[in-house]
């Protein structure tokens, strides 16, 4: 199946073109994370706190940007998390302490910022441990347990939260609800009334991630990639010769830079998944290129007495066809993993998704142009070496 055939479009007569579409794109990125909003990291590299939490109504963004801020938790990154259906919110805390007593410092200073109308002296079922509430159970004695008490109130406390987390979904809208919870007796539930409230959200986790680790992680993801585009040049060079080994990692490079800029200008988080899918894009790229590479080669054996420009255009125009159908495919698939894939995978996707476009792109517009612009280069530095002796003389 071809959707072109015997086209003859004249690529490297437009390469001024490409140029400045790539100085454009690529100078922006660099502006926005030298000045703008620098490289924005995610919590796997930079460190800190992820609070999930589920709300029983559709949460308000900037509602609960503003409680965090009254909280002293500055800048906080809120996003949908899961199904909207779902009612879930990923908050994202600069909050870098690592210990256990922090974690759980941590989520009261968070459950404290989000519940604005707590009544004095009652504590949040919703966010309630199931040792708070046995606490609670025995002081109160609803059963009139004895000294059966501890083990009792132990199942009753076990059950209100697993009917809590695992049949509401981690928030009760009301008290009466444990009315019919399973393994929940009703004069417990009556007596909850008494020592609790029900707030419109639940923190189903919290994870800190230490900034040493951050950082660690962070000094990897550069090396994998250095790594991988050392193995790219040299493999090339022994392929074909060091020229195109450099001519794909330059592609490479600007593939890297335009994709790492465009998360930069959107502020959208690089996580350890971009890091994954942007050394998928290396590989898809350098695939890509090579298939080019490729037929220049043997067009150069076929064509010998042709310009090399000549050549390289004849060569992208009879590969045009395969790059058009294996990069369509490919985008309509990663287009489909971003609009339905959900927030988890959004960053991997969108990466995939700008990487293919430009990585595609890259393979005619700017690694062609290399080979053809070092081998003028040769031509006139070759032209000089035989003219200078000439004036000596």
């Amino acid at each position: 199946m071809e959707f072109f055939r015997n086209t003859n479009i004249d690529f490297l007569g437009k390469k001024w073109y490409f140029l400045a579409f790539s100085l454009i794109f690529s100078v922006a990125g660099v502006f926005s994370m030298l000045f703008w909003h620098h490289i924005p990291w995610g919590v796997d590299f930079r460190g800190g706190t992820l609070v999930y939490v589920r709300f029983s109504h559709t949460p308000d963004y900037s509602a609960i940007t503003s409680e965090m801020d009254r909280a002293g938790l500055r800048s906080p990154k809120i996003q949908g998390y899961g199904a909207a259906s779902n009612n879930e919110v990923l908050i994202d805390l600069d909050l870098r302490e690592t210990s256990e007593q922090a974690l759980e410092q941590g989520k009261e200073t968070i459950i404290k910022a989000l519940e604005t109308n707590a009544p004095a002296g009652k504590t949040d079922l919703n966010n309630a441990s199931s040792l708070t509430i046995k606490k609670y159970l025995l002081d109160k004695d609803p059963l009139h347990a004895g000294f059966d008490g501890d083990q009792k109130y132990s199942a009753q406390a076990q059950a209100i939260v697993d009917y809590r987390e695992k049949v509401q979904g981690g928030v009760l809208n009301s008290p009466d609800q444990l009315q019919s919870a399973a393994g929940v007796d009703r004069a417990v539930a009556a007596s909850l009334a008494d020592g609790f409230f029900v707030s419109d959200f639940g923190v189903r986790d919290v994870q800190i991630i230490g900034p040493q680790v951050g950082g660690q992680l962070r000094t990897q993801a550069g090396l994998a990639t250095i790594y991988s585009l050392l193995g790219m040049l040299v493999y090339l060079g022994f392929r074909f010769e060091w020229i195109y080994g450099v001519a794909a990692v330059v592609t490479v490079f600007h593939d890297t830079l335009i994709t790492v800029g465009a998360f930069s200008l959107l502020n959208r988080d690089i996580t350890l998944t971009v890091i994954a899918a942007i050394l998928t894009l290396i590989g898809y790229s350098n695939n890509d290129t090579i298939v080019v590479f490729d037929r220049i080669r043997e067009n150069i054996k076929l064509m010998r007495r042709e310009k090399l420009s000549e050549i390289v255009n004849r060569s992208i125009n009879q590969t045009l066809s395969r790059t058009i159908l294996t990069a369509g495919l490919t985008f309509l698939t990663v287009l489909a993993l971003y609009l339905f894939g959900g927030e988890v995978l959004r960053g991997f996707s969108l990466a995939l998704v700008i990487g293919i476009l430009i990585g595609t792109y890259s393979s005619i517009a700017i690694a062609a142009p290399i080979l053809v612009a070092y081998q003028d280069w040769r031509i006139e530095k070759g032209k000089r070496a035989i003219a200078m002796p000439a004036r000596v003389r």
